[in-house]
């Protein structure tokens, strides 16, 4: 038995959301939407986007599709068929809002890249998710996470001295999909002044490339990239993990030399190593930072995790516990602030994080649909409301939609934002 969804009034209740989507970039922009009250319809290929099947951890279901498709209306399309993009074509004339992550040619050829899509109904805010935008030498290549990060350079900045390794989430899709989000709202709040739609574009080496701006200019103006470091910082020391004797790992930081003082003084218990010339200066603590790791290794070694934590907290210095992904669910700062709620699933109720932004509003953590779950209910929606233009065709806007990229071509063709 499915939880029943409670009913919220969210800032984007009354916008009707289309979504023709898949993996991960384009259904992490429309679930926001979704979350602030917008009705999303997701539109699926016949058997469902190919990221239910990434694995069935989550009661037989895949832990990427459960995280980023709540709230939305599941239609199974075939939209290379002539019912089917005639469906399409409808929900279109109905929408306020479509975001696509289809390959580029596949989006072309359907008609739904953004630009096509604005000619077709003016007032539509239309957003077209990409691996590296249109135009260039790369604008045809398929995109998945990992590519983007090496052609990015994250993964040449993130690991250790001896091994680059990539993110251990899908950053380069999440960080598409996540400005692709704000530039949607962007776009509502300029139709809302002009009554006109957008054309707008992301792609994933643009957005990811917009996180890698402290290694860049650090590279490109300090004549070499940022050492990786690992889990400690390539720039600033003391800064990163060390084991504590009764079997934890805390991580601790320092931004100046008054912390410094005070770290060395209250937690370390040699205040005179602030004034060792070997430590005098982060430039000089980095410099040395294998001797510096050494003696707060000595220190931590010899003290349990309670000892620790009132040691750092008296000195006022900056730590965190590290944390395995069972710990991080039974935070006691998430549960103190009561963020994690219910979402209902086609195979039983799972736990999950509120959106990150505290509002006035209550978000609505609606269920995660199964595949072509509400087909039948939207086609009888459109035959029971016939008349066309009354969403994003009219300029004064409409029920709303959002469409998220999936469709044709999304097995065959390739496409953008695969975790």
């Amino acid at each position: 038995m499915r939880a029943t969804e409670a009913p919220t009034d969210g800032p984007l209740t009354g916008l009707l959301v289309v979504g023709i989507e898949q993996a991960v970039a384009a259904p992490m922009a429309t679930r926001h939407l979704a979350d602030l009250g917008a009705r999303v319809i997701k539109i699926e290929r016949p058997g469902g986007d190919f990221a239910r099947g990434y694995d069935r951890t989550v009661h037989g279901l895949s832990s990427h599709f459960v995280w980023l498709n709540r709230g939305k209306e599941s239609v199974e399309l075939d939209l290379k068929s002539a019912e089917g993009a005639a469906t399409l074509e409808r929900l279109l004339a109905r929408a306020d809002v479509v975001v696509q992550n289809l390959a580029p040619a596949a989006a072309q050829r359907l008609g739904v890249d953004a630009e096509a899509l604005v000619a077709r109904y003016p007032t539509l805010v239309a957003c077209d998710i990409s691996g590296y935008g249109a135009g260039g030498p790369y604008s045809d290549r398929k995109a998945y996470d990992l590519l983007i990060q090496c052609e990015a350079g994250l993964v040449s900045v993130t690991g250790t001295p001896d091994e680059p390794v990539k993110a251990g989430i899908s950053v380069a899709d999440i960080a598409a999909g996540t400005y692709a989000y704000s530039g949607v709202l962007a776009a509502l709040h300029q139709r809302r002044r002009t009554g006109r739609g957008q054309v707008l574009e992301v792609s994933m080496l643009e957005a990811l490339g917009e996180w890698m701006g402290y290694p860049y200019f650090f590279a490109r103006y300090g004549g070499s990239a940022p050492a990786r470091a690992g889990a400690s910082h390539s720039t600033i020391a003391p800064y990163g993990p060390v084991p504590v004797g009764s079997g934890e790992t805390v991580n601790v930081g320092l931004q100046n030399e008054r912390e410094w003082e005070r770290f060395c003084a209250v937690v370390l218990r040699r205040p005179e190593l602030a004034d060792d010339p070997r430590f005098a200066g982060n430039a000089a603590r980095v410099a040395h930072r294998a001797e510096l790791d050494a003696l707060i290794a000595e220190v931590f070694a010899g003290l349990d995790l309670v000892e620790l934590r009132r040691r750092l907290e008296t000195a006022g210095i900056a730590f965190a516990q590290q944390r395995d992904m069972a710990e991080f669910a039974e935070h006691p700062q998430l549960a103190a602030r009561d963020r994690w709620r219910e979402v209902a699933t086609e195979a039983g109720p799972v736990q999950a994080l509120l959106p990150p932004v505290t509002a006035p509003w209550a978000a609505r953590m609606g269920a995660v649909p199964a595949a072509g779950e509400h087909t039948a209910a939207v086609l009888a929606w459109l035959a029971s409301d016939p008349a066309e233009g009354s969403g994003a065709g009219s300029p004064a806007g409409g029920t709303g939609s959002t469409m998220a990229a999936g469709g044709d071509g999304a097995g065959r063709d390739g496409g953008s934002g695969h975790g």
